[in-house]
């Protein structure tokens, strides 16, 4: 058993720490994306594979025998192209994604990044609260008319497309009620504009916005490919146990 976790977040580091633990043979792979990445237990490979087809090939010439999609519930290109390379290759596939925060009627949900920066740009305040992250502020970059606090774990590449009328601040979570009220209050933020990637490290900053009553526009998640139907894969799980024990079960490729 060879187990591929295609990683990046803490439930990818922790179901890294528990195969290991366990004797299981695992690799983890990043895409490469953040600087300074929290690095998982076991060997780990960075970078790209090439697309479906160079994941395919990676699987086959690898020998792996199941592959853990835990990436971030947003990248939505590595999932799609882990479900082909996993149908293509014989290789059971497990998508392991944190549950979504429950839905509040007072957030305005929209479909993706470019509906959220229309809601901005007909918001009638001023102050943003930005958190979607460094890659998606070219959908935020013609709007002059608010001021942007933007929180991310990296800065933008030098010269990409920005708000013109930004203040970057560089941190990563977990992150506190008190200590996001106070950066709320502090930049006098009406309006909270965030992606509903679930779990306990962000979410006090949906806590602050209902305390000061600051308006949320949040992105939802883009749905999941198919899955391939090669059993015992297509699978999902919510948590990192019923991911050790989808592993535990004894993964095989379809046919062996």
């Amino acid at each position: 058993m060879r187990i591929l976790i295609l990683g990046g977040t803490g439930e990818a580091r922790e179901l890294a720490a528990a195969l290991t633990a366990a004797g299981v043979d695992v690799l983890s792979s990043l895409a490469g994306r953040v600087r300074r990445p929290r690095l998982p237990d076991g060997p780990v490979r960075t970078g790209g594979f090439g697309g479906a087809a160079g994941l395919t090939d990676f699987l086959r010439a690898e020998a792996i025998t199941g592959v853990v999609d835990a990436t971030h519930p947003f990248a939505a290109a590595i999932s799609a192209n882990a479900t082909e390379a996993a149908e293509a290759a014989g290789v059971p596939l497990l998508v392991l994604r944190r549950p979504p925060w429950p839905a509040d009627p007072a957030w305005e949900s929209v479909p993706d990044i470019v509906v959220a920066a229309a809601a901005v740009r007909g918001w009638p305040g001023e102050s943003v609260f930005l958190t979607t992250g460094r890659r998606d502020l070219g959908a935020f970059a013609a709007d002059d008319g608010h001021r942007f606090l933007v929180r991310a774990v990296d800065p933008p590449d030098p010269g990409g497309p920005a708000p013109p009328r930004m203040t970057l601040l560089l941190d990563r979570g977990p992150y506190t009620v008190a200590g996001e009220s106070a950066l709320m209050r502090e930049h006098g933020i009406g309006l909270l504009v965030t992606k509903n990637s679930g779990g306990p490290m962000t979410a006090a900053k949906l806590q602050a916005a209902r305390d000061l009553a600051v308006r949320v526009v949040m992105v939802e998640r883009p749905p999941l490919p198919p899955l391939p139907p090669l059993p015992p894969g297509g699978s999902t799980a919510a948590t990192v146990a019923e991911a050790v024990s989808w592993v535990s079960a004894g993964i095989q490729p379809a046919g062996g």
